[in-house]
């Protein structure tokens, strides 16, 4: 065949192509990468060409205030197709279990140049414009998806000047259970992504239990493995351990995004596999209920006692994806139910399981979302957000939500994380020991010089409120650790005490705090690193990790290398250690020969 002739049948082929490709499908099916990129490139073309109103308007940014909110474009997208009609069925349990199985190192890098071929074929997403706050701006590219708030790194503050720190307690462990998996993917985490007190505090540690009241307080210091000059102080707080039979009944309303964006395997099929663990860890007493929403809202379960498990699994089995994200409306509707049952004796607590993604109804952003549950949250109703995917996941709207709705914010991208989170963890989520919880640490200027919590930015409180009970803080659940630590240059006072911590703290269902106080005594402060607890080192592993990767002008100049080898000798064999110090040599290598990196 000559090859005009073959050109010409070529041609005809590709004319044929096109007007089957313009019947009405007789099969729904989700569209091509290569079909997505044609279909989104007006609206990218649109989006570059529309002003951002911003232009030559410097920021304005208070010390303690988001920076911004980013949405993140370096990631690969998750891969979520568009929803087109309905969606094919969802993959059975023993499937999804199968594909949440850790890959190989040599899978793992396949699975990566794959998502990377596959997004350099889609070419740039289009931005999708999202609510604005009056604490953040909004910063777009064309690269990615995932938007996150950014915080100014807290920085030294001269003790003469001002000894007092305050801030919330925080429990949340969403931050690292991201930032492991754009590592995972052979990504740097972007630097909004990573909160230090997040991921601190994901890692258990070997703090004594209160002999009585809600939580007790562990000290202690050592010297920085990064500055001569330097030390660290450690603050940890261990809350009281309730048994899975000492809890109260818990009456949970799972709040489902069953949306076109939750189609991807690592979303909708693995929240309903996140359910089923919960529900199995639940007690006789406890009871479920199902609310959905997409386009529009809809109660999919009443009430049930927990033990029903065929109905609840038939449920949740029935759920598929598709249609826009009426995320606050859903959110009216599941604190509606919650709050039926919201008493002192039950804990009455909407879980929603999303992408984060609002782009439909009255309500989508989290101050609008708030604003109108807010006197439900007042009449008890705890919430807890767990996030899923990547592509267009929202962290700052998740993050918020659980900051101001009493809760806690989680991220889950494996079955090991659901089971991390819905079982061993489950007892603490749902049962709330203390608070409104405060901390403040008043340095001694005889002692310190100066010092900088690490960590915490979006938790902070005016050390005026530290003892204004109407100020909202934050809430420990039984068996929950809180680790903050402080970087501090100390004076040559051989003998004056550091500081004096203070907590202060509300019952579970109490209207004023009550106050403790310890002092952070000289002996508390180890005369070398290798003479501090295992616990110690670890926690300072974490967070001088977290700090550089966040790209901290406070840590300009340390080594992930010197984190690595302290969190090396730290593990104790624990698992959760173990994965750690491997992602922080996968950090090493990604960062390269960089300053921060060798």
């Amino acid at each position: 065949m000559s090859a005009f002739s073959l050109k010409r049948q070529l041609t005809a082929w590709g004319s044929a192509l096109l007007v089957v490709g313009s019947m009405p499908a007789c099969v729904s099916r989700s569209p091509t990468h290569e079909e997505r990129a044609v279909a989104a490139a007006p609206a990218q073309q649109a989006t570059r060409d529309m002003p951002s109103g911003n232009e030559g308007k410097p920021a304005e940014v208070p010390a303690a205030e988001p920076l911004s909110v980013e949405e993140d474009r370096s990631a690969p997208s998750s891969g979520a197709p568009v929803a087109t009609g309905a969606p094919p069925p969802p993959p059975a349990p023993a499937m999804v279990a199968e594909r949440y199985k850790a890959p190989s190192a040599a899978k793992k890098s396949m699975a990566v140049g794959k998502l990377e071929m596959e997004h350099a074929a889609r070419g740039p997403s289009p931005s999708k414009p999202m609510p604005r706050d009056d604490s953040a701006s909004v910063a777009r590219n064309d690269t990615g998806g995932n938007s996150f708030t950014t915080w100014k790194a807290h920085g030294f503050v001269d003790t003469a000047k001002d000894a007092l720190s305050t801030f919330a307690a925080d429990v949340d462990t969403a931050s690292y259970t991201v930032s492991r998996r754009y590592l995972n993917q052979g990504r740097l985490p972007p630097t909004s992504a990573v909160r230090v007190e997040e991921f601190v505090n994901y890692f258990k540690f070997r703090y004594a239990p209160p002999e009585k009241g809600a939580f007790s307080v562990h000290l202690e210091g050592a010297p920085s493995p990064f500055s001569d000059k330097r030390h660290f102080l450690r603050v940890g707080v261990q809350g009281k351990v309730v048994s899975r039979s000492e809890r109260k009944p818990a009456h949970l309303v799972f709040l489902i995004d069953t949306s076109g964006s939750m189609h991807s395997e690592d979303k909708l099929p693995l929240a309903k596999e996140a359910i089923k663990i919960a529900v199995k860890n639940l007690n006789e007493n406890d009871t479920v209920a199902i609310v959905t929403y997409a386009g529009s809202t809809r109660d999919v379960l009443a009430p049930t006692p927990a033990t029903d498990v065929k109905s609840i699994h038939a449920a949740l089995d029935a759920l598929q994806a598709g249609g826009g994200t009426a995320m606050g409306s859903g959110m009216e509707l599941a604190y509606r139910h919650a709050v039926k049952k919201a008493s002192g004796s039950v804990v009455s607590r909407v879980v929603v399981l999303t992408d984060g993604d609002a782009n439909i109804g009255q309500n989508i952003s989290a101050d609008s979302m708030l604003e109108t549950i807010r006197k439900y949250t007042a009449e008890g109703v705890t919430l807890t957000s767990v996030g899923f995917g990547m592509g267009n996941y929202r962290d700052d709207l998740m993050e918020k939500l659980a900051d101001k709705g009493n809760g806690n914010c989680f991220y889950v991208d494996s079955l090991r994380e659901a089971r991390k989170v819905f079982e061993t963890q489950l007892t603490g989520t749902l049962e709330v020991i203390a608070k409104d919880v405060k901390f403040q640490v008043e340095f001694n200027p005889a002692s310190v010089k100066r010092y900088r919590l690490v960590g915490y930015e979006n938790r902070d409180v005016a050390d005026a409120d530290f003892r204004n009970d109407k100020v909202d803080a934050g809430e420990i659940g039984a068996g929950h650790n809180v680790t903050a630590l402080y970087e501090v240059d100390l004076t040559d006072s051989a003998t004056e005490p550091l500081a004096t911590v203070r907590v202060r703290a509300k019952a579970p269902n109490g209207t004023e705090a009550s106050e403790q106080a310890f002092p952070f005594q000289r002996d508390m402060m180890r005369a070398s690193l290798e003479k501090a607890s295992p616990d110690f080192r670890f926690a300072l592993a974490v967070a001088a990790t977290a700090d550089i990767l966040r790209e901290s002008p406070a840590s300009e100049g340390w080594s992930l290398a010197t984190a690595e080898k302290l969190a090396q000798g730290a593990t104790d064999g624990n698992a959760d250690r173990v994965e750690f110090v491997n992602l922080v040599g996968q950090a090493r290598a990604l960062k390269g020969a960089s300053a921060r990196g060798r």
